[in-house]
């Protein structure tokens, strides 16, 4: 019955991943370019694999928040309200994160800066903010990584300019009152880039395993019962010999398929399982707009796409 009660639950798109709603709908793709200096791009597919840039590739939101102004991994998802959320990385030493909403992708909110790790004086960095919702308990979690100087000096080195990651998390039912910031995953290595979404009446968070040193940079997979935890210990890699970052993930039709970035070749790559334990590279069928960076997956309507279309440059 609780896989049924999920099954149900579960029919809005998520940023990481995209259940089907209805024959008409289509894939859209958040993204930034650069170091994410322009800000909010957008592209769209109707089959998952042929991506075609919104508006000339031209960004739908600037950046305002923090003295980099920057818009990097951004990540928008449809809320229990209907409106879209997006969180997104401000700065490469801030210790806080972005969020904006939007009823159609187009006219955002006002940028409010959250300060998600500024109880922590060592906090070197947030990187790569996602959000989820779960309508079971009506929340949304967002959750991000993290270098604290001093924290896990077991797997402390000098590699990667020392940057040493776990996952942490706050929770909200309204982007106003936020619960305190608490650690969310530490599977015992250096980890960023996670991505949670429901799967059969769980949770499924795919992680980049951040290890330089010997060098793992691919992607894993955790389970939990609870969108806060506490999740499994990391799977085996689910990515093959490259580096890979920044995963989003769609389920249509029985296929997974997990998007991320080949970051040192350059592209992006695509990983595709029906079951989640035998994956196949078809990165070779994915059409992608030029200099696409980590971003995420969402699902719209014709008649929102139509007016995604209209938008002039």
């Amino acid at each position: 019955m609780k896989a049924i009660y999920f099954l149900l639950l579960f029919i809005l798109p998520f940023c990481q991943s995209s259940f089907a709603q209805s024959p008409d709908s289509v894939f859209l793709f958040s993204y930034f370019k650069g170091n994410g200096e322009d800000g909010l791009h957008l592209a769209y597919s109707r089959d998952g694999l042929s991506w075609e840039a919104l508006k000339n590739d031209q960004s739908f939101l600037k950046p305002e928040l923090s003295p980099d102004k920057l818009m990097r991994d951004p990540c928008i998802i449809r809320g229990g309200d209907g409106l879209f959320h997006m969180v997104w990385t401000v700065s490469w030493t801030q210790k806080g994160i972005g969020y904006a909403h939007s009823a159609d992708l187009i006219h955002w909110s006002k940028q409010q800066y959250i300060p998600v790790m500024e109880q922590e004086e060592q906090t070197r960095n947030t990187w790569a903010p996602e959000v989820t919702y779960d309508p079971q308990h009506n929340v949304y979690m967002i959750y991000w990584a993290s270098t604290i100087t001093g924290a896990f000096p077991e797997t402390q080195i000098a590699a990667d300019n020392a940057y040493n990651h776990r996952m942490y998390y706050t929770t909200t039912k309204n982007f106003k009152e936020y619960t305190e910031t608490q650690l969310l995953y530490d599977p015992g290595f250096n980890c960023i880039d996670a991505t949670i979404l429901p799967y059969q009446g769980r949770w499924m968070m795919v992680i980049k395993d951040e290890t330089r040193e010997p060098a793992e940079k691919n992607l894993k997979l955790a389970f939990a019962d609870e969108l806060e935890g506490p999740y499994s210990e990391a799977s085996k890699p689910i990515t093959g010999d490259y580096w890979a970052e920044g995963p989003t993930v769609s389920y249509d039709q029985g296929l997974w398929r997990v998007y991320f970035d080949k970051y040192t070749d350059k592209k992006f790559g695509l990983i595709e399982s029906s079951d989640l334990k035998t994956w196949t590279d078809n990165s070779q069928k994915l059409t992608m707009p030029n200099g696409i960076r980590h971003g995420t997956i969402v699902k719209i309507s014709n008649n929102e796409l139509a007016k995604l279309l209209r938008v002039k440059p």
